[in-house]
């Protein structure tokens, strides 16, 4: 449960990567709500918040939207293209986390690359169905790809384990919603659960309803 939010003016938001399958991050907010056990962002995020339990802060970079805007022109000075490489939201929070609903800046960053008119790949990871709220704008943009983190198909293990993110059904639910807009999805199916790796079963049985959605 969030106790801490700090809103804050960033210096950096859209940020160089060596991460596989990606050209530059956009971490709209440090920190996640969703406070989910096995998350690696936990450890990334400690050196700012030594006291504080995972999913009890969030800062929130208020100005990311004017940042990107800034970035984006000049990038696009240096390389005479509106096409940078793979754009992803986001490394070390959920891009949709609670409090998005009430900031939105993944969608005003959003809302600035479809008024720059960005040329490159732009792809987001969530366990949230919120994200649905921004299909309008992902059918404006070039090349776009979202992605649902999805553990379990059971939604008892996905809430003791992400235990303030949306339950893994209503993740399926959007991921199905998006596919019938036309627009791409993936699932990114980690960290691989004990049993799957026991029970051959149990693994078909998730990657089957995925493929169905």
């Amino acid at each position: 449960m969030i106790s801490k939010v700090n809103e804050f003016l960033a210096k950096t938001i859209l940020t160089k990567t060596n991460l596989p399958g990606c050209d530059y991050v956009i971490n709209p907010y440090n920190g996640c709500q969703f406070a989910c056990m096995y998350c690696y962002a936990a450890q990334i995020a400690r050196w700012k918040h030594p006291k504080d339990v995972w999913g009890t802060y969030l800062d929130v970079k208020i100005n990311a939207p004017e940042l990107l805007k800034k970035d984006l022109e000049k990038l696009e000075k240096k390389f005479n293209k509106k096409d940078f490489g793979i754009i992803w939201f986001s490394s070390v929070t959920d891009p949709y986390t609670g409090l998005e609903a009430k900031y939105q800046l993944t969608r005003k960053c959003l809302q600035v690359l479809v008024d720059f008119d960005y040329q490159g790949q732009v792809a987001l990871q969530t366990k949230s169905p919120l994200i649905t709220r921004d299909i309008d704008l992902f059918k404006k943009l070039k090349d776009v790809s979202i992605g649902f983190t999805v553990t379990t198909l059971d939604d008892q293990v996905s809430q003791f384990l992400e235990v303030e993110a949306p339950p893994v059904s209503t993740r399926i639910e959007a991921m199905e919603k998006l596919n019938r807009e036309g627009i791409p999805t993936y699932a990114f199916v980690g960290p691989v659960l004990p049993h799957f790796i026991k029970s051959k079963a149990e693994i078909n049985k998730l990657l089957e309803r995925l493929q169905k959605a």
